[in-house]
């Protein structure tokens, strides 16, 4: 009996598996309101976390380095740019054949659009303790989201399928792919007037460090258990 109970123990540690599901799978795969209701929570929250660090004007993700410079080209919001950008990169799914899921198309216009709500309701404070209590606050909230979307398991972010993508088709590690492409999307975007400090700056670094460990340790809290029978296609990894 007491072999039996530590067997149930050890089952309900075991972390719930993240499936990699074709669109039509991800919606029949069940639990749908759960799913749609956190997929939308960890999406608003994310596109919050990204208004909260640049309000702290000390460095913000590094994609948003170049979405800020685009701003300076174009009579566009920030929201509006992340919006453009994340259509602009659902492109280059094309040709690395990644499939978009309810998550990918709501993650193009959700985030984008939280973003500028939060950019028009929270200003901009000048004392340095506010400025880096929105800043850590953004990373933080923005590993509860990244934890939230993903772990609702239906679809990858526009930015999150290019990486992914590239790893299938490279065989380079995940890690180094996001590496190349967040270093190449600061550099153009510094290129393009992105400024030291209040864009690129301690900020930036911070959420480079943290926001991996800190999804990582959020993610079996997160992750929604579907049932066994759900369809696996296979995983980036494999």
């Amino acid at each position: 009996m007491s072999e039996a109970r530590a067997r149930g123990a050890r089952a309900e540690k075991a972390p719930v598996p993240l499936l990699d599901l074709g669109p039509v799978a991800q919606l029949r795969a069940g639990r749908l309101p759960r799913r749609l209701t956190q997929l939308m929570a960890g999406l608003v929250l994310y596109g919050v976390s990204l208004g909260l660090m640049v309000q702290g004007a000390l460095g913000v993700a590094p994609w948003d380095v170049l979405h800020l410079a685009l701003t300076r080209f174009a009579p566009l919001t920030l929201g509006q740019v992340v919006i453009l950008a994340s259509l602009v990169v659902l492109l280059a799914w094309i040709p690395l054949r990644e499939k978009p899921g309810v998550g990918t198309l709501l993650n193009a216009v959700m985030v984008g659009a939280a973003a500028d709500a939060t950019l028009a309701l929270v200003a901009q404070p000048d004392a340095i303790v506010a400025r880096v209590v929105l800043v850590v606050g953004g990373v933080v909230l923005n590993g509860v989201a990244t934890a939230l979307y993903i772990g609702a398991q239906l679809g990858r972010g526009p930015r999150d399928g290019l990486m992914t993508g590239l790893v299938r088709r490279t065989g380079a590690s995940l890690r180094l792919v996001r590496t190349l492409l967040e270093v190449a999307v600061v550099v153009v975007g510094l290129l393009l007037g992105g400024r030291f400090g209040a864009e690129f700056g301690v900020g930036t670094v911070l959420y480079a460090l943290g926001i991996g460990p800190l999804a990582q340790v959020l993610m079996p809290y997160a992750v929604v258990e579907l049932p066994a029978a759900a369809p696996v296609e296979p995983s980036v990894d494999g």
